[in-house]
């Protein structure tokens, strides 16, 4: 009876899982079309597909399809993945799923590092941001988990979270003022998150992080379901749990600061990707959460981008204010469906 019932749930996970990969697909694939058809120039269907497949069109429709909406499209995806992985390596390695690095302090500290390179002109390749960006949230973050170690109530790590990353962000705003008018413009921008005028060479600096990391987190899947049965569990099954969770914390961060050196901190991509697969799985199997999540992340922040790019055109609204709109109403839905079911 036992075998049956496992192989049903089974069946509906797995139907489950294709009708969310196909309406991913649907989504992806509109947004992405409808984004290169935006902006300016105007261009027709006929004449986008002109584009695409031949080259051929008057050269500013070709520089502006090839050079500057298509990058920003595929940096969206590889981004919205990084982000949403990052997010289900720190909710299950803490346990907890309100932790993401929009909430501990990981997207604040790196942030925080990028902004002192930009305002004191540190002689820094940009290609090297990743890795100081991984100091500064990799601190924050540690910060906050060292202040809440020993507790399993979201509460406490929300309110150390929301403290650490007040005092990172009131640092950020200091170093604003120290800077010029041109880095108070670079920073403003970037501090919003954004796509905006990103070209190949973001994408390029951002892809062999995404190449490595997106495999790289996907052989945690096992040591993450281990994890799901606790730790004294984890640890009768050979899993040394402290240093796992320092390697999870460690992978996010990576994914994380990689994607806030070339976008900016863009929030609760992190919190909605891992969320949204699960109340639609049904399952905290990280087999399926893992891999599904990163596209969840990936279609939501190259949607995201489109209704930034064209709702208010001429003008654009960052894209880390469209994802913020969504996520912190998701955020108290989770607060509160948390404490009902606690009373």
């Amino acid at each position: 009876m036992g075998e049956v019932v496992h192989s049903s749930r089974g069946t509906i996970r797995t139907s489950r899982a294709l009708v969310l990969i196909l309406l991913l697909v649907i989504t992806g694939t509109a947004s992405a079309l409808w984004a290169l058809k935006s902006g300016y120039p105007a261009v027709s269907w006929k004449e986008l597909w002109r584009v695409l497949l031949n080259r051929e069109g008057s050269d500013l429709a070709v520089t502006s399809i090839l050079e500057l909406r298509l990058p920003r499209i595929v940096l969206g995806f590889l981004s919205g993945a990084m982000l949403a992985i990052s997010g289900v390596l720190m909710q299950t390695g803490l346990r907890n799923p309100l932790a993401s690095p929009d909430l501990i302090g990981v997207s604040a500290g790196s942030s925080l590092i990028i902004a002192v390179i930009t305002v004191f002109h540190l002689p820094v390749a940009f290609n090297l941001y990743p890795l100081f960006g991984l100091v500064g949230g990799f601190t924050g973050g540690l910060i906050v988990i060292a202040s809440v170690y020993g507790r399993t109530d979201s509460t406490s790590i929300i309110l150390m979270g929301t403290a650490v990353t007040a005092m990172l962000n009131g640092m950020i705003v200091w170093l604003i003022t120290m800077g010029t008018q041109n880095d108070i413009n670079l920073l403003y921008t970037y501090l919003m998150g954004s796509l905006t005028g990103r070209h190949w060479n973001h994408v390029q600096y951002l892809l062999p992080w995404a190449v490595i990391g997106i495999p790289a987190a996907m052989l945690f899947i096992k040591p993450l379901n281990l994890l799901r049965l606790g730790d004294e569990q984890a640890e009768a099954l050979g899993q040394k749990v402290a240093r796992l969770r320092l390697l999870l914390l460690v992978a996010s961060g990576v994914m994380v600061s990689a994607v806030v050196a070339q976008c900016g901190p863009i929030g609760y991509i992190a919190l909605l990707g891992p969320y949204l697969t699960r109340a639609i799985l049904g399952t905290e199997d990280a087999r399926w959460i893992l891999p599904c999540s990163a596209a969840v992340g990936a279609v939501l922040l190259v949607t995201a981008d489109l209704f930034a790019k064209t709702v208010f055109i001429p003008r654009e609204v960052p894209v880390g204010l469209w994802t913020t709109m969504v996520g912190v109403p998701v955020l108290i839905l989770m607060l509160v469906m948390r404490g009902r079911r606690r009373n």
